[in-house]
């Protein structure tokens, strides 16, 4: 056996029938391209993450059956959930064999169970105490981990974890024979810092086996979790084969030639995969955030059967990039866009709206707000004369979440929030308003990074041949919610670029007020106001809609701070 097809396929949580379909597809085309073996990734008939429907009645009995009926013509390794035994209540996260004419049987069940920032597996499975070893019928020896099974050798993890799986590979021996090589199923998600780790994660198992380390990583987008692929293998001198990002299909490797190709699910194309002795090369930043989003925005809306998206556009940076990103998800057709200008909003409002509107080739609905604006205004006049000038000023986003919705909701389809993570972060967003919406693109993405996204995006367009969607008014102009004359962000936040670094120094890298002004030498009195506003709103964002995950500590599964709770 030399040939191994590692399976870069993008499952659908829960949709068990779709999900064996898939692998039995990818497994005939490996084959048909000389395979002799092929591995999913992890849980891959369930969908990763399955979550609590692992405690629906019968849906770990479903997956392990649906393994049985598994029609292939090489010998397949494939990620699924393990009834419990008799003394557990909890199943396992493992890995079955299936041989053509023989019983399925299961190889391995996950030992490590990461209960850190997206991570909560210990609620859902019980540990194994070692490590799998597949025996093929030419006799040889394989080795099988899960996932975060790898990543305590290589000192990647936070947790303290008792065992290390690679270790107890490494001593492994029957008879005088070892293992050949060593397979990884992974459910690895994306964040923006993790683009090179996956390969210090192989490489430093190879090296310690001495022998080839494969890692199959999953494609695609399910809820706010993003997964990049990447799917690799690291031979114990460093050299290494990775398989292109953000793309769906199957990694044929020659273990003996040390070569790959990438064969492209459904199509004919064949791209060439990243073969390198050094570093993995570092794609740019914007680059992978909107490739992330965007596969974020189309996995939510295909795998929740939502065609098209309805979002208000006000000429600002937020629902520009908003915008070109649900365009580059969906195609054009299925984008509508909404301009809601009122009494405080400026000519360049519209315009702008309309420019990148027009670029895009998206639909985009003229709906002014000021005869509902009044009438509300005159429904409310008692309490807003003495009431918090807050309250007149949020009339308006709450007016227009009410139209996106209304939209949305005769389109038949899902309403986008445009605010961005500084927003969500100080509160500087509208409960019922600007934060309506089913789905957040940039709920993970700090203001200054979306100044770079649309420069991405600009790129993109040119170097395509089209006209640059985001003109410069849009991204010159000062930020504005305008909802109140001649006003900006400015007035009441301090710069971005100060506030983003603030923030992301404390939600990213844990640092309190003394350390981010040791750091970085700001006032500590400015410093701590921010990080008081940023506790304060916590109730605001346990109501935000969800948003892809593209950072290391994103607002969602993996930030659980208390609401009712003293503020320091």
């Amino acid at each position: 056996m030399t040939i191994v097809a590692l399976l870069q396929l993008d499952h659908t949580v829960g949709d068990i029938d779709a999900n064996v379909k898939s692998i039995e597809n990818a497994v005939g085309i490996a084959q048909e391209n000389g395979a002799d073996l092929a591995v999913s990734s992890e849980l891959a008939i369930s969908g990763y993450p399955p979550r609590d429907l692992l405690e629906k009645h019968g849906f770990v009995r479903q997956c392990i059956e649906a393994t049985k009926s598994i029609q292939v013509s090489i010998p397949t390794i494939v990620g699924t959930p393990i009834p419990p035994e008799a003394e557990r209540t909890k199943p396992g996260n493992g890995a079955v064999r299936i041989i053509p004419g023989r019983p399925t049987r299961v190889v391995t069940q996950k030992q490590l169970l990461p209960t850190y920032d997206v991570f909560d597996e210990e609620r859902y499975f019980h540990p194994d105490s070692k490590p799998g070893i597949l025996r093929l019928l030419d006799g040889q020896n394989i080795g099988v981990t899960i996932c975060e099974d790898a990543w305590q050798h290589a000192g990647l993890v936070p947790s303290d974890y008792s065992v290390d799986p690679i270790e107890q590979l490494s001593s492994f021996s029957i008879d005088g024979e070892t293992l050949k090589m060593s397979l990884n199923l992974s459910s690895s998600p994306f964040h923006i810092e993790k683009q090179d780790t996956r390969a210090e994660v192989a490489r430093c198992a190879a090296k310690t086996l001495e022998h080839p380390f494969l890692l199959c990583n999953q494609v695609g987008a399910n809820d706010d979790l993003i997964f990049d692929g990447r799917s690799l293998i690291a031979w114990p001198d460093g050299y290494m084969i990775q398989a292109p990002a953000w793309k769906e299909g199957i990694l044929l490797i020659d273990i003996e030639k040390r070569s790959g190709k990438f064969l492209l699910l459904n199509e004919e194309d064949v791209i060439d995969c990243e073969i390198f002795d050094g570093e993995p090369t570092i794609i740019s930043r914007y680059t992978e955030l909107l490739d992330a989003i965007t596969i974020g925005v189309r996995d939510y809306c295909r795998k929740s059967g939502l065609e098209s998206v309805v979002l208000g556009m006000s000429g600002g940076i937020d629902s520009a990039v908003s915008a070109a990103i649900c365009v580059r998800a969906l195609g054009s057709k299925n984008v509508i866009g909404i301009s809601m200008p009122s009494r405080h909003s400026s000519d360049h409002s519209i315009s702008d709206a309309e420019f990148t509107a027009e670029k895009l080739g998206m639909e985009l609905l003229s709906m002014p707000i000021e005869e509902i604006h009044h009438s509300a205004e005159s429904t409310l006049i008692h309490e807003l004369e003495k009431g918090h000038s807050v309250a007149a000023e949020n009339i308006q986003s709450r007016l227009r979440g009410m139209l996106v919705m209304g939209v949305a909701n005769a389109r038949g389809a899902m309403a986008i929030a445009t605010g961005n993570k500084s927003e969500l972060a100080m509160g500087y967003c509208t409960l019922y308003g600007d934060m309506a919406g089913g789905y957040s693109p940039l709920g993970d993405v700090w203001k200054t990074e979306v100044y770079e996204l649309a420069k991405a995006i600009n790129n993109e367009a040119k170097s395509s041949g089209h006209d640059e969607p985001i003109n410069e008014s849009t991204m010159t102009k000062p930020p504005s919610a305008e909802l109140a004359p001649e006003q900006t962000d400015q007035d009441s936040l301090p710069p971005y670029e100060v506030l983003d670094s603030i923030l992301q120094l404390h939600m990213e890298e844990g640092l309190d007020a003394d350390a981010i002004s040791g750091f970085t030498g700001l006032d500590i009195a400015l410093i701590s106001d921010i990080l008081l506003r940023f506790a304060n709103n916590e109730h605001k964002r346990w109501q935000m809609s969800p948003s892809p995950r593209v950072s290391k500590r994103a607002f969602g599964q993996g930030w659980r701070q208390p609401l009712a709770a003293k503020k320091n």
